[in-house]
């Protein structure tokens, strides 16, 4: 079938979601998988564009989630900025554990230090999984939406998820062993609070999520089997919101909810919103399993 024919129907379908037109362009699978990005905070960043605050998602840290992505933004001027919050001290590496009431202070904190020591008036938010959760939680429960301009969440837990999915995150990075002791000897209060009907979902959909002044975007994929139904427990049916699926851009990418955190579509979709060009026309990439260059 025709790509223009795959999107004519995707658009048909997909009443709240936005179809981009594209042109397809297979990856070279033989790339090579680019050293790990070991991130850090410069303050001394210049840049007339926001600061972009990168929030991991659940299970993983800093360093191990959106660090292609903030490597990849980097070079084009963007000021990025991170932390792994809500880990336990028994368990450095592991983030996100924390109830999202007590963690998303830790971001809160990482807002005003970003803003004091940069001189920006706002901050951009980039959340993965749980990082998209915390975004918008952020802006709204937290009362810090002044503060922010644009939020892009990919693959937020925005409607909840129940916990047999979230493990599968853990299956897939392949470290499920250590996040049973991490879950054994401290538990996972995130896990309680986005089931459906916890505390943190609960207090996030209550009344409108999206706050004045704030600009948001919700990338999804059909392929995600963690937070479910793929698109509709993300999206958010407000208006402003742009909500895509990066099959919309890119019909034969395949990339599910850990991989969409290295998906080229995803970094293109992602940069379009930071730039307040949604919709922007772009070339796009099959997912290849790999991080690409620019």
């Amino acid at each position: 079938m025709r790509v223009a024919a795959i999107l004519a129907v995707a658009a048909a379908c997909l009443s709240t979601v936005h179809a981009i037109p594209v042109e397809i362009e297979s990856l070279d699978i033989r790339a090579d998988l680019e050293p790990r990005f070991i991130a850090t905070n410069d303050f001394s960043c210049k840049s007339d564009k926001n600061p972009v605050i990168m929030l991991h998602g659940l299970f993983v840290n800093r360093n191990l989630d959106l660090n292609f992505l903030e490597k990849w933004l980097r070079p084009q001027g963007y000021c990025t900025y991170g932390l792994t919050y809500g880990e336990y001290r028994e368990f450095p590496i592991v983030g996100g554990l924390k109830p999202v009431a007590e963690s998303s202070q830790e971001i809160v904190d990482l807002i005003n230090e970003v803003l004091e020591k940069t001189g920006a008036k706002k901050v951009d938010l980039v959340g993965h999984s749980e990082g998209g959760l915390q975004a918008l939680y952020v802006a709204k429960v937290r009362k810090m939406s002044d503060k922010i301009d644009k939020i892009v969440g990919i693959a937020p837990v925005t409607h909840g998820t129940d916990l047999s999915n979230l493990l599968d995150i853990a299956n897939l990075l392949g470290i499920r062993p250590l996040v049973d002791d991490v879950l054994d000897a401290v538990g996972c209060a995130f896990c309680t609070g986005i089931s459906p009907g916890g505390d943190a979902v609960r207090e996030l959909n209550d009344g409108p999520i999206v706050q004045p002044g704030n600009k948001v975007t919700i990338i999804a994929s059909k392929y995600d089997t963690v937070v479910t139904p793929a698109g509709t427990a993300s999206f958010v049916d407000e208006p402003g919101v742009f909500n895509v699926y990066t099959q919309d851009v890119c019909p034969l990418d395949v990339a599910g909810h850990v991989s969409l955190a290295i998906d080229r579509n995803m970094f293109l979709l992602t940069r379009n919103a930071l730039q307040g060009e949604n919709g922007k026309k772009f070339r796009c990439r099959v997912f290849s399993g790999v991080p690409v260059k620019n």
